[in-house]
């Protein structure tokens, strides 16, 4: 039986219970669920890193986006608040849409 130890999708559980496997699961407290989240982070950006289409590339950011919908409720903000903050930015520094690409300062 393969070993995972992994945060997974909240249906998760019963999409393998349709197929008649066996699994172990258990419910994290709050600080573990965190870091599994941000675990889940890395895992979700390489697979968007990896994607070899748009189409993937898409679905890998909407897993990307749902965790960032996660993260922001644990630190007990909501994902309009995390919009807000991310305008409030775009507006004072910026976007990254000139594609501009940094290389040096002269130092005084």
């Amino acid at each position: 039986m393969p070993i995972y130890n992994k945060l997974v999708r909240d249906r998760i559980p019963q999409v393998i219970e349709r197929t008649g496997k066996k699994f172990t699961i258990r419910t994290l407290k709050d600080e573990e669920y965190i870091k599994e989240l941000k675990n889940k982070s890395f895992e979700e950006l390489q697979e968007y890193v990896n994607a070899e289409n748009d189409e993937r590339a898409i679905e890998e950011l909407a897993d990307l986006l749902e965790i960032i919908h996660a993260l922001a409720k644990c630190h007990g903000a909501s994902f309009e608040k995390v919009e807000e903050v991310r305008r409030q930015k775009a507006e004072k520094r910026g976007r990254f849409e000139e594609k501009i690409f940094f290389i040096q300062v002269e130092d005084e």
